[in-house]
C-alpha cells in the first residue's frame, strides 16, 4: 500500500471530522461511516475497522490536555509533598460505574450491531431520531431548573444512570456523547456539568475500545499504516483541542437544539441520497 497524496489527504479530512464529531452530539462513527462511502481509504478492511476506532485517541488525548488539572487526583504542593483529591478520585469512581453498563453492552452486542446496523440507512435513521430527541428534551428543559451544577456533585446513581444511556451509542448514528447528554439532561444535570462528565468518561471507554480494537487487528503494522493512524490521531488531537473550548464556550449561553436540527437536516439528505441510489 504506498502512501500518495490523495490518501494524506483522506487521512486529513477523517481526523478532522472526527475532532469534530467526536464531541458534538451528532455521531462520529456515525459520519465516519458516511464518509466511507465517498472517500475510501486504500487499505485493508480490518485496518480501515480499526482505524475508525483508534483514531479517537488522537480526540481523548485533548480531552487528557484540557482538564489535566482536574483529571489527575495525586498532586504536590510546593514543598513536594504528595496531595490527594479525595472529590476527584471519587469522580473516578462515578466514572467507571457510568461505563460498566456500555462495556457490558459492547461485550455481548458489538459484533452483532456491526454486521447488521453499520448502514447508511441505519445511521440516517438514527441521526434523525435523535435530532427529535434532542430538540423536544431541550424544549421540555426549558421549564425545568438544573439540579447538578457541577460535575462534582453528580452522584453515583446518576451516573449509573448516565451509563445506562450510553448503552444507546452502540448503534451508530446514536453519538457516545449525545446518548450521554440527553441522559443527563433528563435527570436534572446542566449542560457544562453534561458535558463535561461526558468527555471524562470517554476517556477509559475509548481507551478501553482501542485496546479491544489493536487487539483484534493485530500488534503489526506496516510502516504506511502506522503513519496512517498516527497522521489521523494528531489530525484529531488538534481540531478537538478547538472544538471541546467551542463546545464549552457555546452551551454557557445555547443549548443544544442547533445539533439537533443539524442530526434531522443530515439524516434526511442521507436517506434521500441513498434511496435514489
Amino acid at each position: 500500500m504506498s502512501f500518495k497524496f490523495i490518501e494524506i489527504i483522506k487521512v486529513i479530512i477523517l481526523g478532522i471530522v472526527e475532532g469534530v464529531t467526536e464531541w458534538l452530539p451528532i455521531s462520529s462513527t456515525g459520519h465516519m461511516l458516511l464518509i466511507d462511502e465517498f472517500l475510501q481509504l486504500n487499505v485493508s478492511e480490518s485496518f480501515k475497522e480499526m482505524f475508525f476506532v483508534v483514531i479517537q485517541l488522537g480526540a481523548i488525548l485533548a480531552v487528557v490536555v484540557i482538564f489535566w488539572n482536574r483529571m489527575l487526583p495525586v498532586k504536590f504542593n510546593d514543598k513536594r509533598q504528595v496531595i490527594v483529591d479525595n472529590g476527584i478520585i471519587s469522580l473516578w469512581v462515578k466514572v467507571v460505574i457510568a461505563c460498566i453498563p456500555g462495556a457490558i453492552a459492547t461485550v455481548l452486542f458489538d459484533d452483532y450491531v456491526e454486521a447488521h446496523f453499520h448502514t447508511p440507512i441505519v445511521i440516517a435513521t438514527v441521526l434523525v431520531f435523535y435530532g427529535i430527541a434532542f430538540i423536544l428534551i431541550e424544549n421540555w428543559n426549558k421549564k425545568m431548573f438544573s439540579t447538578i451544577n457541577n460535575i462534582s456533585d453528580i452522584t453515583y446513581k446518576t451516573a449509573l444512570i448516565i451509563g445506562l444511556f450510553q448503552i444507546l451509542s452502540i448503534i451508530p448514528g446514536t453519538s457516545r456523547s449525545g446518548a450521554t447528554i440527553i441522559g443527563a439532561l433528563l435527570f436534572g444535570v446542566s449542560r457544562v456539568a453534561a458535558a463535561e462528565f461526558t468527555f471524562f468518561l470517554a476517556v477509559p471507554v475509548m481507551m478501553g475500545l482501542s485496546v479491544l480494537k489493536i487487539l483484534e487487528f493485530g500488534t503489526v503494522f506496516t510502516g504506511t499504516e502506522l503513519l496512517t493512524l498516527g497522521m489521523g490521531m494528531a489530525v484529531a488531537f488538534i481540531v478537538s483541542l478547538l472544538v471541546i473550548k467551542f463546545l464549552m464556550n457555546y452551551i454557557k449561553k445555547h443549548d443544544f437544539k442547533i445539533f439537533g436540527w443539524y442530526r434531522i437536516a443530515l439524516g434526511i439528505i442521507v436517506l434521500c441520497y441513498f434511496s435514489m441510489k
